[in-house]
């Protein structure tokens, strides 16, 4: 019992992970601007449509990396 609570605990350092993209989108002043382009599109666009498809990858790790796994007996 007390490693699942361990293992419980070190798994909810993965949750930290959450919070880069929330800061890559919140500090607007880093990314509002035009150059450099990427196929015609401003800077600004598509950094954002960058970190989409980094938020998305990052969620899926930390999901990953953060479920519990069933024990023996079936229960959670």
């Amino acid at each position: 019992m007390a490693h699942d609570a361990d293992a419980s605990k070190a798994s909810k350092h993965w949750l930290w992970l959450l919070v880069l993209p929330w800061i890559a989108m919140i500090w607007v002043p880093s990314y509002n601007r035009i150059e450099p382009q990427l196929f015609d599109f401003p800077f600004f666009y598509w950094y954002q449509l960058a970190w989409v498809l980094i938020s998305a990858v990052i969620t899926a790790v930390v999901y990953f990396k953060t479920r519990q796994r069933p024990t023996e007996g079936g229960a959670r």
